[in-house]
């Protein structure tokens, strides 16, 4: 999910106050929807007039499988 939000970042393009005509700044980044498709909102705010934006991102296709998420697990036995 972080290298998703990280890729999801790093393309953005930081929209225009309508208001002020400057580029607005990122605030944060939030999943709206995980399943079927991902789609990450991205808030952003104008410095000048506080006036809140938002673009989405929506994930397509199946970045395929990473293999294994987690360290392999040891079975303890009681002696």
């Amino acid at each position: 999910m972080v290298d998703r939000l990280r890729s999801a970042a790093e393309q953005l393009e930081a929209p225009t106050c309508p208001d002020c005509h400057i580029e607005m700044r990122w605030y944060r980044s939030e999943l709206l929807a995980d399943e079927p498709v991902p789609v990450i909102a991205h808030l952003f705010v104008c410095p000048h007039c506080k006036r809140a934006g938002q673009t989405d991102t929506t994930f397509r296709g199946n970045l395929g499988s990473p293999g294994r998420l987690s360290a392999p697990r040891f079975t303890v036995h009681a002696a």
